[in-house]
């Protein structure tokens, strides 16, 4: 038996965060990966031999000062200055560029309104900021500084201006759909503009909730939201944090997955008392931080009987259901898209927006839809080192994808949906079919199982209204402590949320050391 002062469970980016914290503050810090590789679902992974991909390609909501605040440009990591454009790609018409200030082949007009667009989503994006950084409050908390961070929200809110604030209060829950109807005609143009408030959740165009106040959340990343792939790939970014990690005296082991957290108690009441890993070993502490969603956290490794009832059924009823595939395309060289000079940006294969309402109702039945939704990179161009010299990767999430279907994900099942894929990347790149030396399709559930997430939900539960801000996951465990004394969270299930942000992890190992 070892004795620290605290474990982390989980080597994602988020666990690497708040362990440097941690241990940069004087605690002894060990660091249990369950994988051979950290990262989580940014690792960069060998699919096909001289081929790597993550499962997170790009970064787009990372903010500087997490970046500044770990020194992580000493230890080799170098962030990308060069955005991508967002492109929407239709099978009849030519392609949309779409930039940080202008978009280009859209109808006469469409620059114009996009400038009013942004400008809002701007307003919007730089009052709440401040906000993914901090922890929120619970509602019934009245302690000063408490009452202050909501008494800052109010102001920032505020000192938008009248017309601004109103405006703010009436599309924050708007559907994407609303949102974009108000300032846009060209179909493929909304599509593509959806996308970045949908992917990697349940909610469809339609769906009202909080898809802008998603893409709100992502614009408080370095670069307003835009997605960049760093010069050495994501891995460079994985790398740095591990080595900060260490450099603050984090102790890392990989391929060590944790069976139990160890409840203890008295008539004192509960104590977390340390691990138990899958090997036997038992690992001692006073502190045990999850960055695993909630749902591993709570119901695998502490167990019900550990919780109260009320508690346990709050998590239980976490919607958790992931709707993103992965393929990873090994390709010997780079493919020709109708219209593009260089396929050098996010790609949406959308024609309209029923494209994706269509998917997302084939999908919450639990079947493949006949026309699935992409968003492509070609990372490779960017980042050295993806695919031998001269050969290429393709990497694109796939919406609306079930985790269960009928019958199962068979084999042939999984040929299905590969096969439909290539056949839309073949529409847009005639030819594209006969560069493939290697696919690899993952589904949700392929990924629940490689990466430890439940449903395989990017953000390890849906970032809806009830489950954000002081609600993330649920109350009782939405500041990161629990309602165990010593277990906390500081995975994405936490807030702010999903993404490669870092906020979850830095947030909780400030909450810690307050």
């Amino acid at each position: 038996m070892t004795q620290h002062d605290t474990i982390i469970i989980g080597g994602g980016h988020n666990g690497l965060i708040c362990a440097t914290l941690l241990a940069r503050a004087g605690q002894r810090v060990v660091l249990l990966e369950a994988n051979r590789n950290l990262g989580g679902l940014a690792a960069t992974r060998e699919f096909f031999s001289g081929f790597n991909a993550p499962l997170a390609s790009t970064l787009y909501a990372m903010p500087e000062k997490i970046v500044a605040e770990l020194q992580l440009d000493q230890h080799g990591y170098t962030p990308s200055s060069q955005t991508l454009d967002l492109i929407a790609l239709s099978r009849n018409e030519n392609p949309i560029h779409i930039k940080a200030d202008t978009i280009g082949g859209a109808e006469v007009g469409e620059s114009t309104s996009y400038g009013d667009y942004q400008s809002m989503l701007r307003t919007f994006a730089k009052a709440l900021a401040p906000f993914w950084s901090k922890t929120m409050p619970a509602i019934s908390d009245r302690k000063l500084s408490s009452l202050a961070t909501f008494g800052h929200l109010g102001i920032k809110l505020r000192t938008m201006g009248r017309a601004d604030m109103l405006e703010f209060f009436r599309v924050a829950m708007l559907p994407m759909r609303d949102l974009v109807d108000e300032y846009f005609k060209s179909e493929s143009l909304r599509a593509a503009l959806c996308w970045d408030g949908l992917v990697g959740t349940s909610m469809a165009p339609r769906s009202p909730n909080q898809s802008v106040i998603t893409v709100l959340s992502r614009m408080a990343g370095s670069h307003g939201g835009l997605h960049t792939i760093p010069s050495q790939g994501m891995s460079s970014l994985i790398s740095a944090l591990e080595s900060a990690a260490i450099a603050a005296g984090v102790e890392i082991r990989t391929e060590t997955p944790v069976s139990k957290v160890i409840v203890g108690g008295d008539e004192h009441g509960q104590q977390v008392d340390g691990v138990l890993l899958a090997n036997g070993e038992t690992i001692r502490a006073s502190r045990v931080v999850s960055s695993a969603d909630p749902k591993t956290t709570f119901l695998n490794l502490v167990g019900a009987p550990a919780l109260e009832i009320e508690f346990t059924n709050r998590i239980r009823r976490l919607r958790t259901k992931g709707y993103v595939a992965k393929l990873n395309l090994a390709l010997s060289s780079l493919p020709k898209f109708k219209g593009l000079d260089e396929p050098n940006g996010r790609m949406i294969t959308a024609d309209k927006m029923d494209d994706l309402e269509f998917a997302w109702d084939s999908a919450k039945y639990g079947e493949i839809p006949e026309t699935p939704v992409m968003e492509i990179v070609i990372p490779s161009l960017r980042a050295r080192g993806l695919a031998p010299e001269g050969k290429h990767v393709l990497s694109a999430n796939v919406m609306y994808i079930p985790g269960q279907i009928s019958g199962g994900w068979t084999a042939a099942k999984k040929q299905e949906l590969l096969s439909r894929l290539i056949a839309i990347l073949d529409l847009h790149a005639p030819g594209l079919s006969t560069l493939v030396e290697h696919a690899e399709l993952l589904t949700p559930e392929d990924i629940q199982n490689e990466f430890n997430v439940s449903g395989g939900h990017w953000h390890h539960a849906e970032p809806s209204v009830d489950q954000l801000l002081m609600m993330r996951p649920t109350y009782e465990a939405a500041q990161y402590a629990t309602p165990i004394p010593g277990l906390y969270l500081c995975g994405a299930g936490s807030h702010p949320g999903g993404d490669i942000s870092g906020n979850a992890g830095r947030n909780a190992a400030k909450a810690i050391l307050s």
